[in-house]
């Protein structure tokens, strides 16, 4: 087997692992904060709301820098130094005694993350450029299925063994995805950038040969992961307004929050290796369009079934956006500089994972629930016409180089 096939088959264990262990904390950490010693709502709700974008704040800061270390230094250094780094992180979260602690440490384990986007900056430099869609997107349901599970696993565990003991679960999936990496992933033949031949963050967009469709990018991660986000914070009580007599209410929210990763995982792999055949770039207009219409569509709905149909819908177009986006960063960028963009990608996805859960219950909180999905589509419909333009430009640069060429 060629050895990107096996390191794609490595990465995507650990990219699951990796998803997993970070996704089954998430759900019960209000209980956690709450066990430390804080029980009043505001100081609860303020403390929770601190304790889990400390953590997307300090990645979407630290990104860039660990993305030019990886130019530098290798990739797989800076998969072993994430699993590991978020393992002892999150070890020592079980033994917090205080909210402070509590805070601080997840601090640091936004310092040492980037597991994920390093993993694909290591897939995308080693992978046939004309299967890079279907590789990334295959990678992507690794994340997404880690992400599917963690919340049943980390509920399940924290019901018959405590929550303190989830931490240290957590830590044990990580290092498995330290191990993974350490004993199963090659990066032998490719160039590592010295310190001497390391780009500036100017220089770095100088190189490349479209800058404004790159930033152009890096904001269409950001809304994707803040439409992503904005519905989270009502969906609970969306679905309740709906279904006000139901007993089963948590059931209802879990599923339907749990059911766009499901088709997702069914898109993915197959509309990357459809956008290495007729373009990836049709792809991804493609699915934020329908994103549109679907996220207006679920202003209207009157039942959890109708809003449950229309998110398993949406997962089929969520899917292939992110890979789709990432697939378009390493065509149009160096190998140089890979791991930088990277980075620098990764630190427009964080700031959309914390500001959509502001979005989202802002509008609710001002206008109601059925105005976040309007407002979703809205950003959504903005962000194609962006992206429509710089889409458009690189176009017009293509072929002005392409006539001068042929004079």
């Amino acid at each position: 087997m060629e050895s990107w096939k096996v390191n794609l088959i490595s990465v995507w264990f650990g990219c699951f692992f990796t998803g997993l262990a970070i996704s089954q904390i998430l759900p019960f950490l209000p209980l956690y904060v709450s066990q430390l010693g804080v029980t009043s709502h505001e100081a609860l709700s303020m403390w929770s709301g601190l304790t889990f974008s400390v953590t997307f704040l300090v990645s979407a800061i630290v990104s860039p820098m660990w993305g030019s270390l990886a130019d530098r230094k290798g990739r797989k250094l800076m998969l072993l130094r994430a699993s590991l780094g978020m393992a002892i992180a999150i070890l020592l979260q079980a033994f917090a005694t205080n909210v402070w602690q509590l805070f601080i440490l997840r601090a640091i384990m936004g310092l040492t993350s980037g597991y994920i986007p390093n993993a694909m900056a290591l897939v995308a430099s080693q992978v046939p450029r004309e299967r890079s869609g279907w590789a990334l997107s295959t990678l992507s349901t690794a994340q997404i299925s880690g992400v599917i599970g963690g919340p049943l696993l980390g509920g399940f565990l924290a019901d018959h063994v405590g929550l303190r003991a989830v931490f240290i679960i957590t830590a044990i999936l990580l290092t498995v995805s330290f191990l993974v990496t350490l004993f199963l992933i090659k990066e032998g033949g490719r160039p590592v950038v010295s310190k001497s031949e390391r780009l500036s963050g100017k220089a770095v967009f100088a190189s490349l040969t479209y800058p404004g469709l790159m930033i152009s990018l890096f904001v269409t991660t950001m809304v994707i992961q803040l439409c992503n986000g904005s519905v989270g914070p009502i969906l609970a009580l969306f679905i309740k307004s709906m279904a006000p007599d139901s007993s089963n209410i948590a059931f209802l929210s879990g599923m339907i929050a749990a059911v766009p990763g499901v088709s997702a995982l069914m898109s993915a792999p197959r509309l990357g290796k459809l956008g290495d055949r007729i373009g990836t770039a049709r792809i991804l207009m493609a699915t934020l369009i329908i994103a549109v219409i679907l996220f207006f569509a679920m202003s209207f709905v009157t039942t959890p079934l109708q809003l449950g149909v229309l998110r398993f819908l949406l997962g089929f177009a969520d899917g292939a956006m992110l890979p789709a986006v990432q697939t378009l960063l390493v065509k149009y960028s160096s190998d140089q500089v890979t791991g930088r963009i990277f980075g620098y990608n990764q630190s427009f996805m964080y700031l959309g994972n914390v500001a959509g859960p502001l979005i989202g219950a802002s509008v609710s909180a001002m206008a109601g629930f059925r105005w976040v999905f309007a407002a979703t589509a809205v950003v959504v419909l903005l962000n194609i016409i962006q992206l429509a333009f710089a889409l458009r430009r690189r176009r017009r640069i293509a072929e002005g180089k392409s006539a001068r060429q042929t004079r």
